[in-house]
């Protein structure tokens, strides 16, 4: 038989080995925080540009056309917070994550017990991320609320049909 492998610490790989394996689980879920934050800060960066175009041109409107400006702003305003309050979120969320792969190390190497802080910690993880994504939605479905087309636009010409 060979004998068990110990590291600096005196754990055996095998131990090792297993904690590593646990642990994957809940780095899945933080690739996939990563990809919801990779979405949200590109919807940010399209909201900044927009406003920065729109501040541009509240300078020379005046009338109508600054009303219009002006109605965009505010709703980009509105969007910026909702995408930055999913960020934050999100964000929490990972952190969360981290904070249980770590638990989890620290338990299956050592004697110490925490199960039920990595099992708060996991549904902490959750319920952030369920927020995110919520935040998220409310920020699409804002979005495609600035989205008005114009009736015109929307009927053919009666020499078309």
């Amino acid at each position: 038989m060979n004998p068990p492998l110990h590291g600096q610490w005196g754990v055996e790989l095998e131990a090792v080995i297993r904690v590593v394996q646990t642990a994957l689980t809940p780095a899945f879920l933080l690739v996939a925080v990563g990809s919801l934050l990779n979405v949200l800060t590109g919807r940010l960066s399209r909201i900044v540009d927009r406003s920065r175009d729109l501040v541009e041109k509240h300078a020379q409107a005046s009338g109508k056309d600054l009303v219009i400006v002006v109605r965009e702003l505010r709703l980009l305003e509105k969007r910026m917070w909702v995408v930055g309050r999913s960020i934050l979120l999100a964000v929490l969320a990972a952190v969360c994550v981290c904070l249980m792969i770590g638990l989890l190390f620290l338990m299956g190497l050592t004697d110490y017990s925490a199960v039920e802080t990595i099992v708060a910690v996991f549904i902490l993880a959750l319920v952030l991320l369920a927020g995110a994504l919520t935040a998220f939605v409310r920020e699409v479905w804002l979005a495609t609320y600035a989205i008005k087309v114009p009736k015109e636009y929307l009927e053919l010409p009666d020499e078309a049909t």
